[in-house]
This record gives C-alpha cells, sequence and structure tokens, in this order.
C-alpha cells in the first residue's frame, strides 16, 4: 500500500472517529431530554456501522503479523 493510500485512510479514519464522537454526543443529548427510544436505537445501529466501518479501515493501514 502506497503512502498516499495510507494517508487517505487516515484522513478518513479521523472523519469517522469525528462522526462516531458525534453520534455519541447526540445519543447521550437524546437519552437526556428524554427522547424516544426507537429513535435513539436506530441513532445506535448508525453508531455501530460507523465503529464496524472505522475498525475495517484501521485494518487496512495495521499490517497483520503472524507470530
Amino acid at each position: 500500500m502506497s503512502d498516499q493510500e495510507q494517508a487517505n485512510i487516515r484522513l478518513a479514519v479521523a472523519r469517522l472517529k469525528q462522526e462516531h464522537a458525534d453520534f455519541d454526543a447526540a445519543i447521550n443529548a437524546m437519552i437526556a431530554m428524554g427522547c424516544d427510544q426507537l429513535r435513539i436505537q436506530r441513532m445506535k445501529k448508525k453508531k455501530l456501522a460507523i465503529k464496524d466501518k472505522l475498525q475495517d479501515m484501521e485494518d487496512q493501514v495495521i499490517p497483520d503479523i503472524i507470530a
């Protein structure tokens, strides 16, 4: 993987981390306000999907080391 590809992935990872944090803050605010549980569950699913995508991208940058 070239340095440019790794830089692009790291940039995307940073964006996803920010989006994940934004979802976390939004979910906490919704819980504090007593919003509809269904809406909160949907937000949590989106947050989890972002976390999964984030993990996949981080795995692309970090090489597998077979011991």
